[in-house]
């Protein structure tokens, strides 16, 4: 059963930023552009990389999650050799049982999963990024330059890289530092949070990090950090398409309005497909006094209203006089008659009653500010929710 490469996807964070969506649900199985959840994008990319067997390890709220997943047949990974795994935290016996404490330890606790397959390299992935990359290439520099570590990373201004953790490179383009979120930034490469690693190079670093009992048990503070100072082959593979991290409510509303966008990342390439677990809905339907402009609109939904500058999820419901712009609705939601929704996430199957307001149009040279409403959550009829408000149950309407 010997692979040349397998993925592991950490798909296990709470998403404490983005609360009032992930109250129930795991990060990664937040929908997303319409069709989508975010999980969708690295399961998808390794399906297109040649990729046929994925770790994914879960940890928080993660019925939903592993529900989604199932089989994996929608992108092509339920395969007889491989395939797609479920891997949550678990209790051996005579052994006390943890959480994953931290990204290396979550590879850690699943490394005979990994062993299963004997594998010449292993790609770590996150659950909760929105881009396309080609795995295989990724690998081909990685053998090409003897590494025992790639790290896939963008460049970002100086401004923007006391976010990230920071790539420093000697004069031989290997990695020789890493800096994470420094106030006075040495270069503008940053690290997207995606590696390959040699499987044996990482076998003994996991090992001797898991032994240390004052390690966070994290690849950025820890196992990077120690290959970096025993020596070892570092490469940067320099990612140029787009790629986001959705991790606040900002960046995911940004994301969504990305998808409006086709050029900053191709949904329609056939070469390249994002595929998804899709509910079986009927065509989506616009009535007379509907009005459609610059949006994305899913099959189920049933528009009477305006609708611009917007994702809608399937199955979504406009009556007629409401006004959306600027907004993403996620699969269920329904905008009765006359109400308002301006810069706006509004989640899985809430209700925004009659003539209620939510969220506003940034004023002049104002920045946006995004009204987030989580879940099952019903607007009364004639409220206004507060512009930037973050509503995670009925209670706080």
């Amino acid at each position: 059963m010997k692979k040349n490469m397998i993925a592991m996807l950490l798909a296990g964070g709470q998403g404490s930023r983005l609360y009032a969506l992930t109250q129930n649900v795991a990060k990664p199985s937040v929908p997303f552009g319409g069709k989508y959840r975010i999980i969708d994008f690295p399961l998808s990319n390794c399906a297109n990389s040649g990729i046929d067997t994925v770790g994914v390890m879960t940890q928080y709220r993660p019925l939903q999650l592993n529900s989604y997943i199932g089989s994996g047949q929608p992108w092509d990974l339920d395969v007889n050799d491989g395939g797609v795994y479920i891997l949550p935290p678990y209790q051996s016996a005579g052994e006390k049982g943890s959480w994953f404490t931290g990204t290396a330890n979550a590879i850690y606790q699943n490394m005979a999963f990994v062993e299963n397959y004997d594998p010449e390299a292993v790609v770590i992935l996150s659950g909760d990024h929105i881009y396309k990359m080609d795995y295989a290439d990724m690998l081909r520099e990685h053998n090409e330059h003897g590494a025992a570590c790639t790290i896939s990373v963008l460049t970002v201004t100086l401004e923007e890289a006391t976010r990230f953790g920071m790539m420093n490179l000697g004069e031989d383009g290997y990695i020789k530092e890493f800096e994470e979120k420094p106030k006075h930034p040495k270069s503008t490469l940053a690290s997207m949070g995606i590696y390959i690693f040699d499987w044996q190079k990482l076998r003994k670093y996991l090992i001797e990090d898991e032994a240390d009992p004052n390690s966070r048990h994290d690849f950025g503070h820890n196992i990077i950090p120690a290959m970096i100072a025993d020596g070892e082959k570092i490469w940067p593979y320099r990612f140029k398409g787009y790629w986001r991290d959705v991790g606040t409510i900002d960046s995911l509303w940004d994301a969504n309005m990305d998808m409006l966008t086709p050029h900053l990342i191709d949904l329609y390439d056939p070469s390249w497909p994002i595929s998804a677990r899709s509910p079986i809905c009927p065509p989506h339907q616009v009535g007379s006094h509907a009005e459609i402009n610059h949006s994305i609109v899913t099959e189920g939904c049933e528009i009477d209203g305006i609708v611009t500058n917007s994702v809608l999820s399937p199955s979504v419901k406009i009556g007629v006089g409401a006004n959306i712009e600027y907004s993403v609705l996620m699969p269920g939601v329904v905008v009765e008659a006359g109400a308002s929704v301006k810069y706006a996430i509004i989640g899985e199957n809430s209700v925004v009653h009659a003539g209620a307001v939510v969220g506003a149009s940034p004023a002049p040279g104002q920045q946006k500010s995004i009204t987030t409403i989580g879940p099952d959550i019903e607007i009364p009829a004639g409220s206004t929710v507060k512009v930037g408000a973050m509503i995670s149950s009925s209670e706080e309407v």
